[in-house]
């Protein structure tokens, strides 16, 4: 199914939609496409595209929307969620909208955000209150800061936490690592990943150590809000040659990084779910990250937290995870022999049953009450249910 904020909401033939994602899902492995395959994922996303300016595919839609049972409309993208009215027309028409929420970071952290950022997410997150049957959350830490946005009513939404699995990783182990012991952050470079911690104590480190600095990996794309970032990255002399940055690196060559680091370093000031401390922890890379409820929910007992303002504790489990026969790295490399990588079976065990009862039921009140009710046998690991009261529709 194609839509948009405008134009009609159609159908997109199951064969169009088949070999653009092979293409697609090469494009985010690699980091970028050959020109001819470039080509032609820019070609299939036209002609979808192209199908809903012309309208065509509104007879399938509609063939499905009356098919047997409740038709399920997921949204597992915030993008576009701020324009609700194709999702008012979807349910007008008896689908059911199920959504997928990763986190609240614009609404409750709008200075980390662009600028038209929060105000997008605030209006998101009020559809998302308005109109969905139902909800799915990344974590029941996004659960939980989810919550206050749905309290304004009698209804239960259900909400559904079930962890996104990781995949086995692959790795590049040709990819080049530095000499010497080396430390990862990975993540878009912008403040909420708390970049200027690491940089402030890396030119620390270089004035005081010098050749025997170990080396700091910032891998990810420049965001926004950064500027203070890239001038402490371009034009701070102490950090040239022990800090390297790294973006549009292929998924195979930043696990062969991150596979040769002595920690991963996540010291962000705010997280939904921490994907690059699961990709880590599923490396048996060892972690030092923030004191986050998300990051705690992936991570277990295994890392090893600190407040994202306390700068002497990171530089001392820095050093002290650089030393060669580290008794910091070795106790934490015990802990996680016991933490389990997280699995897309567990996560749709989780949510196609959930997803089912949508289904089933032709009452959407029905499918929230009865959704709300069946918390208790839906609680395997990296899961749980919140059913939390909001408006009616």
């Amino acid at each position: 199914m194609v839509r948009g904020p405008f134009g009609p909401t159609v159908a997109v033939p199951h064969k169009l939609v088949a070999d653009l994602l092979p293409l697609l899902g090469k494009q985010w492995e690699a980091g970028d496409l050959s020109p001819d395959l470039m080509k032609a994922a820019l070609r299939l996303a036209r002609q979808a595209r192209r199908r809903q300016w012309l309208g065509l595919g509104r007879d399938e839609l509609e063939k499905g929307l009356n098919g047997p049972g409740s038709p399920i409309y997921l949204l597992v993208s915030h993008r576009l969620a701020h324009w609700p009215r194709p999702i008012v027309a979807l349910k007008k028409r008896g689908a059911r909208f199920v959504a997928l929420v990763h986190d609240l970071i614009p609404t409750n952290y709008p200075e980390y955000a662009p600028t038209n950022g929060a105000l997008d997410h605030v209006a998101r997150v009020n559809t998302f209150a308005t109109l969905a049957d139902g909800i799915i959350v990344n974590s029941a830490a996004t659960a939980a800061e989810l919550a206050p946005h749905l309290q304004n009513g009698i209804i239960n939404i259900p909400l559904l936490a079930a962890s996104l699995g990781i995949d086995a990783p692959r790795t590049d182990t040709n990819f080049p690592r530095p000499a010497g012991p080396y430390f990862v952050c990975l993540g878009t470079i912008e403040p909420r990943k708390n970049h200027l911690l690491l940089l402030h104590i890396w030119r620390d480190l270089a004035q005081r150590m010098g050749m025997e600095t170990p080396k700091l990996l910032i891998i990810g794309r420049r965001g926004w809000k950064n500027e203070n970032i890239i001038d402490m990255l371009e034009r701070c002399p102490a950090l040239a040659g022990v800090v390297r940055e790294y973006a549009d690196l292929p998924d195979d060559a930043v696990a062969g990084l991150l596979q040769g680091a002595r920690a991963l370093l996540f010291p962000s000031f705010a997280e939904g779910y921490g994907l690059p401390l699961a990709e880590a922890l599923a490396l048996g890379v060892p972690a030092i990250c923030s004191d986050l409820p998300a990051l705690r929910e992936v991570g277990g007992d295994a890392p090893d937290y600190l407040s994202p303002l306390d700068g002497l504790g990171w530089r001392h489990f820095i050093l002290g995870f650089a030393e060669e026969d580290s008794r910091l790295r070795e106790k934490q490399l015990q802990r996680l022999a016991q933490w389990s990588r997280p699995s897309w079976t567990q996560h749709f065990a989780l949510v196609d049953p959930w997803l089912r009862q949508f289904a089933r039921l032709p009452d959407p009140v029905a499918a929230r009450q009865n959704a709300a009710m069946t918390h208790d046998v839906l609680k395997p690991a990296h899961a749980a249910m919140v059913p939390i009261q909001t408006r009616g529709l």
